[in-house]
């Protein structure tokens, strides 16, 4: 049974995040079938446009820690989704944690809704937001990255907006996302590949430049001894050994 059904309707295909079990984790299963998803939508010239959406109240909990994908499958995840030849909306109503907003921050537009949270716990875990800085930064507030990247503070979708995080916080997500979906369906094929090709260019250079160095750091940094105490710390629902 796939972790990530599509739908299609009227042009968007919807893909959904459906491992609820783990709180659609980043695992090594997932990331390869929603690499493959938008593979095929790329493939696919009925597409206009893709809806990226989650079930249960967790968009994205981050890293599997029991099954992880190899760094270079998950950045070339996110390369997919900001290189693909077609929109990525987000559409989001639960808690998106560490690399999830590094998924999210891949995806062109975004609509948050009174449910979301978001984090960038990694720090807390011995760890940094590495790999995730490749969509993150080019698009992220200088100074909210600092706060949240050093602090790990959860923020709500409001904040999300302001920052630069996600396009739109809303009370009502499907509501929002009608004028969004018409204007996709009413613009050409030819029209939105070149548009997109123009504001992705900043964050393809980020890949381009960065990808190979921040794979290594982030390797380097799961391997320490602080990041085996505060991954097992996690599991264990206990502090890690450095909390004052």
């Amino acid at each position: 049974m796939t972790l990530v059904p599509p739908a299609h309707d009227r042009g968007i295909t919807t893909l959904t995040l459906d491992s609820p079990a783990n709180r659609n984790a980043l695992s090594a299963r997932l990331v390869g079938e929603l690499t493959e998803a938008l593979a095929d939508c790329a493939a696919d010239d009925t597409v206009r446009a893709v809806v990226l959406t989650h079930t249960g109240n967790t968009f994205c909990a981050g890293a599997d820690l029991t099954a992880p994908p190899e760094p270079a499958a998950f950045v070339g995840l996110m390369r997919a989704v900001v290189a693909l030849p077609r929109p990525v909306v987000a559409r989001v109503n639960g808690h998106v944690r560490a690399g999830g907003l590094g998924l999210l921050g891949a995806c062109d537009v975004s609509v948050a809704g009174p449910e979301s949270s978001f984090a960038l716990t990694e720090s807390r875990l011995g760890l940094a937001p590495a790999v995730i800085s490749l969509p993150l930064l080019p698009r992220l507030d200088p100074r909210a990255a600092t706060r949240y990247y050093l602090t790990g503070e959860r923020f709500d979708a409001v904040e999300a907006a302001r920052t630069g995080l996600v396009t739109m916080a809303a009370e009502d997500v499907d509501k929002a996302l009608v004028p969004v979906l018409d204007g996709l369906r009413r613009a050409s094929p030819q029209g939105l590949k070149a548009s997109k090709e123009l504001v992705t260019a900043t964050v393809l250079k980020s890949f381009d430049s960065h990808a190979e160095d921040l794979i290594a750091r982030s390797a380097t940094l799961f391997a320490s001894d602080e990041a085996r105490e505060g991954m097992t710390a996690f599991l264990e629902r206990r502090d890690p050994a450095w909390v004052l």
